[in-house]
């Protein structure tokens, strides 16, 4: 028997009753739309304006730099929670110099944007470019 076989049997078995409970829902539930019910809502605030506005490159710059420095995080704490197991096994130090190392390098990469003003959100125009 293939071993891939439990695998295809669950993929089915997830369609069939996802693919069930949405047929379910639209077969059962209320069918009475109104303005009210149609309209967007979004945080107890009506929608002022078009979906489609632009947006600044720095939001993106942040959420980049929220993503990098938050996987920082992710690394460290097991790191943290496995270090005397770590360094039980060889080097006492050699763990430490390897997440200074990363923890050095993650940080010039944020005195780094923070000089390039990555960081800065005011309205004022700055004469460096990011």
């Amino acid at each position: 028997m293939n071993p891939y076989i439990a695998i295809l049997i669950m993929f089915l078995f997830a369609m069939v009753f996802a693919g069930g409970f949405l047929f379910l829902s639209w077969l059962l539930g209320p069918k009475k739309p109104t303005e009210t019910k149609l309209s967007v809502y979004e945080c107890g605030i009506d929608s002022v304006g078009s979906a489609r506005e632009r947006f600044s490159v720095k939001f993106y710059l942040v959420a980049i730099l929220f993503i990098i420095f938050d996987i920082e995080v992710v690394f460290l704490y097991p790191w943290a929670v496995n270090f005397k197991k770590l360094a039980a096994e060889g080097d006492a130090h050699a763990p430490l110099v390897v997440v200074g190392s990363f923890m050095v390098l993650l940080t010039l990469g944020l005195v780094y944007a923070w000089k390039k003003q990555a960081l800065d959100w005011s309205e004022k125009k700055s004469r460096r470019r990011v």
